[in-house]
């Protein structure tokens, strides 16, 4: 039910922030929800292939935090560049972790995807 939780609080806080407004700004909402209605049918039947299927979209979330990673890096970096173009790459880099975008938020997909892997391991123990 953690698991269930937290995917729920983490869409919430994506909606808040608008964060539907392109394609790519979809793709967690979209890994979220159906990771969510997976858990939640994998809590009343639990099959293989609905196990593998779970699987399946757990990697795919996982990606997902590592895509978004790099396109916050990607977007701070370009503003950067554009305030201070005389700086160097590392300077720039430095900045860019912290700039508009949260850089390393993207990683709680990583982390919904460990968190829905555990349950995965723990459902297999259970049968």
């Amino acid at each position: 039910m953690a698991l269930f939780f937290m995917m729920l609080g983490t869409a919430s806080e994506l909606y808040l922030l608008d964060h539907y407004e392109g394609v790519q700004q979809l793709i967690p909402l979209l890994c979220i929800s159906i990771s969510m209605l997976l858990v939640f049918i994998l809590f009343f039947r639990r099959t293989n292939l609905i196990m593998s299927f779970f699987k399946l979209v757990l990697i795919v979330t996982a990606l997902s935090g590592f895509y978004g990673v790099f396109l916050h890096l990607r977007a701070n970096y370009e503003f950067e560049q554009e305030m201070k173009p005389t700086a160097n790459g590392w300077d720039l880099f430095l900045e860019s972790l912290s700039g508009a975008l949260p850089t390393l938020a993207p990683g709680s997909m990583v982390v919904l995807a460990l968190l829905g892997y555990s349950y995965l391991i723990f459902l297999k123990q259970k049968q």
